[in-house]
């Protein structure tokens, strides 16, 4: 089957604008991580991340899309940090105001969803039911206990985020592709090759770099410091923050409607808690994974990892900011329950100004420098070993069978010889390696396998290839694969469709984003 030549990713993003909203709504219940952590001020909960045309996108939403795609990609090695740095949060917020777009245009068009998609919809989720069934109080429960919502606001949302959904469908129903598209796609796509290339990066070279001299970093600082300057300006917050607080967690839940024996059995479970940890000094943690009723920091031994104060409840907060390091605070009653706090450590507000950090920033500047000069050497050494006839599996092999893979996440920490699969000649991207724009022509001007005579610059980085394997295409393969070629064409029209559809609203919109609410959820970006 040939490889569609549009990027399934991108056309997956596309059809989940929508589907992601409604997935959050009916899916983001009990039990998951996101019900509550990170533990947030009901000032904060309230709060707006967008206004698309004066509808207003809350701060909940976000947040619970947020912590849903993070959850989805822990599993591969994705930290929170590293999340940031690849702008998660930007594609969370981009879809939820592609989605308010949607529904405001299917509104604007006459369309809507019918009462019974509504209902097909609530009744299939498992969230809802009991005994296997749909049960309609469990559906009320549920919705004011994790949702804060009632049955009309529930479905006043989940019409509009549907809605939407037939909006793109009309758009879709608009796709048509001709004869001379498909035989295109066919040409680009029937015309397969295979490399093996080996990747120089900085990162790899850096600790081969020393320290500037002191004449060599004064040198480098007279010669660059707008620069310097600029960066600092442009990351003031790594250098000006306020106190942060590292603390762990133990949450005995009340109910927002408990009654006085419940609150009574509530409080004496965490006197009791409390009582093991400072009285018989047991440890905080393992309590924690034993008896904590938050499910996002239960496993973690309810470690909340470092936050400043004001992302708390006030009560929450000014106990947490009273304690010492190691030291247990006494039960603490917030919206949420009762809690206990353990102070980890405590990081002292920071504000330095530029002079006290420009050879910080010089030296991590001159040191990059450096090591990219050494990764262009050993690139450039690399392809000379390899006119000289000398193997880079030879050279740069993987690791060996049953040592430690690095994460779908994390680049290799040395060079290392990488034979990719098929791809073809409408890739945007080489497998295992990325988007190349310098490599992929010239990869597909050669007929044969053979070196590609040159040193490719890829981002900061460095590759040397060789194509391995190459396959044109034939008359004979485009009437097996007209079929299947027609279908993706017509996807790949859909995509394109819905883009242009997205980006026209867009552009006649009113859309505004409060970072400042962002940055809160998220996190502020930290140091490389």
């Amino acid at each position: 089957m040939q490889k569609s030549s549009y990027d399934f990713r991108k056309l997956f993003s596309l059809l989940f604008i929508v589907g992601i909203a409604v997935v959050f709504t009916l899916q983001f219940g009990p039990g998951s991580r996101g019900c509550e952590a990170p533990l947030v001020s009901p000032e904060n909960k309230a709060g707006v991340v967008a206004t698309v045309n004066g509808k207003e996108i809350p701060a909940s939403e976000f947040r619970r899309a947020y912590r849903m795609m993070l959850d989805q990609y822990r599993g591969q090695g994705l930290s929170e940090d590293l999340a940031r740095q690849l702008g998660f949060h930007k594609q969370v917020l981009d879809q939820l105001i592609n989605t308010e777009l949607l529904a405001q245009a299917a509104e604007k068009h006459g369309v809507t969803a019918s009462d019974e998609e509504l209902a097909r919809l609530i009744q299939n989720n498992p969230g809802f039911h009991k005994d296997g069934k749909f049960d309609l109080q469990a559906y009320r429960q549920t919705l004011q206990q994790y949702y804060r919502k009632t049955d009309v606001e529930f479905e006043r949302e989940l019409r509009h985020q549907l809605s939407a959904q037939k909006m793109l469908d009309m758009v879709d129903a608009s796709a048509a592709v001709s004869e001379d598209e498909i035989r295109s796609r066919f040409l680009k796509e029937g015309n397969k090759a295979q490399i093996t290339f080996v990747r120089f990066a900085p990162t790899q070279f850096a600790d081969k770099v020393p320290a500037p001299t002191p004449e060599e970093l004064k040198a480098y600082k007279d010669a660059h410091q707008k620069e310097i300057a600029d960066y600092y300006n442009a990351n003031k917050f790594l250098y000006s923050q306020p106190e942060q607080l590292h603390v762990r967690r133990i949450l005995i839940k009340v109910p927002e409607n408990a009654t006085d024996a419940q609150k009574e059995e509530a409080k004496k479970k965490i006197d009791n808690l409390r009582k093991q940890i400072v009285d018989e000094k047991k440890d905080f943690a393992e309590v924690a994974k034993a008896s904590s009723e938050d499910p996002g920091s239960r496993a973690q031994g309810g470690d909340l990892g470092f936050n400043t104060a004001d992302v708390w409840p006030k009560p929450f907060a000014d106990a947490a900011a009273g304690l010492k390091e190691g030291e247990v605070s006494q039960p603490v009653l917030t919206q949420y329950g009762w809690d206990l706090i353990k102070l980890e450590e405590k990081k002292p507000p920071m504000n330095k100004p530029l002079e006290a950090v420009s050879d910080e920033i010089a030296t991590t500047f001159w040191k990059k420098e450096k090591a990219k000069e050494l990764a262009k050497q050993a690139a450039e050494q690399a392809l000379a070993d390899a006119k000289a006839g000398k193997d880079w599996k030879t050279l740069f092999p993987p690791p060996p069978e049953g040592a430690p893979k690095p994460s779908s996440f994390t680049a290799p920490t040395q060079p290392v010889a990488v034979e990719t699969e098929e791809f073809n000649a409408a890739a945007q991207a080489i497998p295992r390696l990325g988007p190349s724009p310098q490599l992929l022509p010239e990869v597909f001007a050669r007929k044969e396998p053979g070196l590609l005579d040159r040193v490719f610059e890829q981002n900061d980085a460095f590759v040397v290839a060789t194509v391995t394997s190459r396959k044109e295409p034939s008359e004979a393969d485009f009437a097996k694969q007209k079929d299947q070629l027609t279908s993706d064409a017509r996807r790949a029209k859909q995509y394109e469709l819905r883009d242009a559809f997205i980006k026209s609203l867009k552009a006649a919109g009113d859309i505004k984003t409060n970072e400042a609410v962002i940055d809160e959820i998220v996190g502020p970006a930290q140091p490389s």
